[in-house]
């Protein structure tokens, strides 16, 4: 059975709404298209008058957060959603947009993204239906766990939103999704791009053999473990382990550097590896563990991570890549991507607006995620086309 086929069985919570942040607006836009094919199809098997709703151009409804002089700001919507199922699509890592403050022009940082939602939640006045936010790059999630005496900033962002009325917050690869457990009565979803990493890389790399003599998962760090053992489980290969030994004796930039990385693993020499993360930051780690592969005598070595920030920019990487030390790098169009980006031979896109579009059209229906979106059946699938 078909996804549209499922959601033709269920009807809709409510009237849907799409609000696609500035900082989300690309992405918001390729989403709603999708939802709009999706309805026009099951149109045709539906009654009409139950299903007003569908018969729409567009999902998506306008907003803006203008500030003044002095950087302040406030959130405005541009037509009603009273009573609509509302799902709010947030980048936070979208440094590309700038307001003035007296004069100077500042790039706007994940608090501002995050300060921005909250005025467009408290613009909707308690009047829609059900709120949903959307936040693929989860606010703050690196900063899940006290260690000294420091803040919880995840977990208060996820208090503060569901004390604003948010229903469900949704997003991707969170960096511990354990962090959800600070608002244990809300709905929380985390989902993997597995499948959509694998799509990407298949349509790259068409001759890529996929068993245990020719290609390996790799973890580049204990957290990153998880993903691997999942990966490697559906493909039906061998893992390794990259771990950090840092130093712990001093802090540069907010973190223990790293000392070297130490592999744990079969022999990789001659095989294809694909190297599993949730983010790549500046890359510093990541290539480091890409250059010790290469000298173990991995044959190629693909990158697949669900977030690309690039915080210390793309030099390094093209240095690594004309070395020779990466040949593929898999990242997913969830966070903005920098344009230069896009012209190097070595990227690859895994666009996510499909599987996005899903994932809003099967909550609009309060139908159970886990059975319209299986990764695990979608990869088995996709090997299997390829026997």
């Amino acid at each position: 059975m078909t996804n549209i086929e499922i959601l033709e069985q269920a009807l809709p919570v409510a009237p849907l709404k799409i609000i696609a942040l500035e900082s989300c607006k690309e992405l918001g836009e390729k989403v709603d298209r999708y939802i709009v094919n999706f309805r026009q199809e099951s149109l045709n098997n539906l009654d009409s008058s139950i299903y007003s709703s569908y018969q729409t151009e567009s999902y998506l409804a306008k907003s803006c957060c203008p500030r003044f002089g002095s950087g302040e700001a406030k959130g405005i919507l541009g037509e009603s959603i009273r009573g609509k199922d509302l799902f709010l699509m947030v980048d936070v890592c979208n440094y590309s947009l700038t307001y003035t403050v007296n004069g100077y022009e500042n790039h706007m940082s994940p608090d501002d993204h995050f300060q921005d939602l909250k005025r467009i939640i408290s613009a909707c006045n308690g009047k829609a239906h059900r709120v949903n936010v959307i936040m693929p790059f989860l606010y703050e999630s690196r900063q899940h766990k006290r260690t000294k005496r420091e803040s919880l900033d995840c977990a208060l962002g996820l208090e503060e939103l569901v004390d604003m009325g948010v229903s469900n917050i949704i997003t991707f690869d969170a960096h511990d999704p354990r962090v959800q457990n600070s608002i244990p009565l809300r709905g929380f979803d985390n989902f993997t791009p597995t499948y959509q990493f694998m799509k990407a890389l298949l349509r790259a790399e068409p001759d890529l053999k996929i068993d245990k003599e020719h290609l390996m998962i790799v973890s580049p760090d204990e957290g990153a473990m998880q993903r691997a053992v999942y990966f490697s489980n559906v493909l039906g290969v061998d893992m390794g382990m990259f771990y950090k030994r840092r130093d712990y004796s001093t802090i540069v930039n907010g973190k223990n550097p790293i000392v070297a990385h130490e592999f744990l693993g079969d022999d990789v020499k001659g095989k294809t590896v694909i190297i599993v993360d949730d983010m790549i930051s500046s890359g510093e780690s990541m290539l480091d563990v890409t250059r010790q592969l290469k000298e173990r005598g991995a044959g190629q070595v693909l990158v697949c991570t669900t977030f690309g920030l690039f915080t210390d920019g793309l030099d390094k990487f093209d240095e690594y890549y004309e070395k020779g030390y990466l040949d593929r790098l898999i990242t997913t169009n969830l966070t903005y991507l920098p344009p230069a980006l896009l012209e190097r031979p070595y990227f690859i896109k895994a666009d996510m607006s499909k599987f996005l579009a899903l994932i809003i059209d099967s909550l609009n229906h309060d139908m159970s995620i886990s059975a319209v979106l299986n990764p695990t059946d979608k990869i088995h699938e996709l090997l299997a086309k390829r026997a």
